[in-house]
């Protein structure tokens, strides 16, 4: 039969209460301090407040034990304030116990305790203070929707091969790590949000196994996760942001997966894909846009083996553009950079345009000089190097220092290969000739890209393109007439490709701009926005 005791009053100490209590009996708690220890072991008891959550204090502070010790039964404690100081709060032993709206309050010791195959229920625990919040050895059990905050060492601590899951609970603040698993502990983190850590967020190690899922970790003086040696990890749909570098860290003897990480990280893949939208959205350049998207994918592939703990060949990020004027290689290059910057693999994406001018001196050793801090400049972000094969000696000439220039930049491109990446662009032809001024130069570089001459149907895209961020729009006849006037145009070195386009429009701008004054009345928005036959064939006479 349950009966129901309480004090004080009715009982003049809560050791009273509790020795009278027969198995199954609530002992209810009327608000107060009570300046006792409870030890439960082997008893079948609920110990409850009797008013809100909080006012039942049991304050084991200077006596020699733990405000609650279980070493076998099974208790439950519902809404009770649980203080002590050098021991922890709340020490299990064995058996089963249930903690419901608990505050647990510690000095040296931990919140909560527990050990010997216990089976520990905690919901809407918090643990305000002590050295650990949660220390699960050889035990098991959930704590679901609880908090630790401010303590002194490690949040959560899982080891020994105990199991717990630990679900909707906030580990913040903590002096240590948020949660340290070790020594074959194995437990699952779930919802949970672990943030201020002195150290690293959460860190398994000495072969422990875990998973740690939907779980936001942020804020840390250390990395987010840190996977150790012999250990196994899965993290699915974790967000990690605002920790030291790396946000997760897996060592290569570790077995991770990993799966839609979020945080930077996602927020690098959103990047990617508007930069890669931004890539297709340009006219024609087929075989660049497939070759950009080819090397995305592996720098892409190499960042999860890296994170995996798998191993990583080394990169190399150079890239050769050959092609016309006017075909979008330095556009392409920007993107290049962005999407780099994207997927963590330069800080900055910065873009530094230089030529031959920029990197070249007028005496012995300030080639070297000047190329050096162009190239220092750059670090982080992508140095653009157009018609590059004006470096290369022309004729032999032995005053001439573009061979001084060459020479450095093959040296510091495979010094610093990891942060920053080097394009290097001109005419198909010369850039042959430019790659055979340094017998490692070619080496350096991870893929030539052909930038072809654009067609008729493309010019006239690029030219209705311009317009249209222009405010004009063009009348009938007039793009079919474009057109045809792009397919006459000769293909010689000097074609400008997207150069013509724009030229084109400026001088049919200027003739509208002369029709429009000489129509002897103010135009409507209609003619001031519309470029019309006459104002081509004005500006193509």
């Amino acid at each position: 039969m349950v009966s129901t005791l309480a004090v004080p009053g009715t009982y003049p100490t809560l050791r009273d209460a509790l020795e009278v209590a027969p198995d199954g009996a609530v002992v209810l708690l009327a608000p107060g301090t009570y300046r006792e220890r409870m030890d439960l072991s082997g008893r079948r008891l609920t110990i409850r407040a009797s008013g809100d959550p909080g006012s039942a204090v049991v304050d084991a502070s200077g006596l020699d034990g733990p405000a609650l010790a279980v070493a076998s039964g099974e208790v439950e404690v519902d809404g009770l304030a649980l203080v002590s100081d050098d021991y922890p709060a709340v020490a299990i032993g064995g058996g089963r116990v249930r903690l419901r709206r608990c505050e647990l309050s510690a000095g040296y010791g931990a919140g909560l305790q527990a050990e010997g195959g216990a089976t520990v229920d905690a919901a809407e625990v918090r643990v305000v203070a002590g050295q650990h919040g949660f220390v699960f050895s050889d035990a098991g059990g959930t704590v679901d929707s609880c908090a630790v905050s401010g303590v002194s060492d490690d949040g959560v601590i899982v080891r020994l091969g105990a199991d717990p899951v630990i679900r909707d609970t906030r580990i913040s603040d903590c002096g240590y790590r948020g949660v340290y698993v070790y020594q074959s502990g194995r437990p699952l983190i779930e919802r949970c949000e672990v943030s201020g850590a002195g150290d690293a967020g959460i860190v398994a190690a000495n072969g422990s196994s875990l998973r740690i899922v939907e779980t936001w970790v942020h804020q840390t003086h250390g990395s987010g996760i840190v996977i150790g040696a012999g250990c196994t990890a899965g993290i699915e749909q974790c967000r990690v942001e605002e920790t030291a570098d790396p946000p997760v860290h897996v060592d290569a003897r570790a077995t991770v997966t990993m799966t839609e990480l979020l945080g930077p990280a996602a927020q690098g893949a959103g990047e990617v894909e508007r930069l890669l939208t931004e890539l297709d959205s340009m006219i024609g350049l087929a075989g660049v846009k497939a070759e950009v998207r080819s090397l995305i994918d592996e720098i892409q592939v190499n960042e999860w083996r890296r994170g995996a703990g798998l191993s990583v060949g080394a990169v190399s990020h150079h890239l050769i553009f050959t092609g016309a004027p006017g075909t979008g290689k330095t556009t392409v290059a920007r993107i290049y950079g962005r999407l780099l910057k994207a997927l963590g693999v330069l800080p900055d994406g910065q873009f530094r345009e230089v030529s031959r001018r920029d990197l070249v001196g007028q005496y012995i050793g300030h080639t070297a000089e000047k190329t050096t801090s162009v190239f220092e400049e750059a670090m982080g972000g992508v140095l653009f190097i157009d018609e590059a094969y004006t470096l290369a000696r022309a004729g032999g000439a032995a005053a001439d220092f573009g061979q001084e220039a060459i020479d450095t930049l093959v040296k510091l491109m495979e010094d610093h290969r990891e942060e920053v990446a080097v394009i290097v662009a001109g005419y198909t032809r010369e850039m042959s000739g430019f790659l055979d001024a340094n017998s490692g130069l070619a080496s350096r570089f991870a893929k030539t890209l052909e930038f072809e001459d654009y067609g008729p149907d493309e010019l006239v895209m690029i030219a209705g393109r311009i317009a249209r961020n222009d405010d004009y729009v063009f009348a009938d006849g007039l793009p079919e007439a474009l057109w045809e006037h792009f397919g006459q145009l000769e293909r010689d070195r000097n074609f400008g490709n997207a150069r013509e386009a724009r030229k084109l429009l400026e001088g049919m701008r200027k003739a509208q701009s002369g029709r429009l004054r000489a129509m002897g009345r103010m135009p409507s928005r209609d003619d001031l926005r519309t470029l019309m036959l006459a104002d081509l064939r004005m500006a193509t006479r």
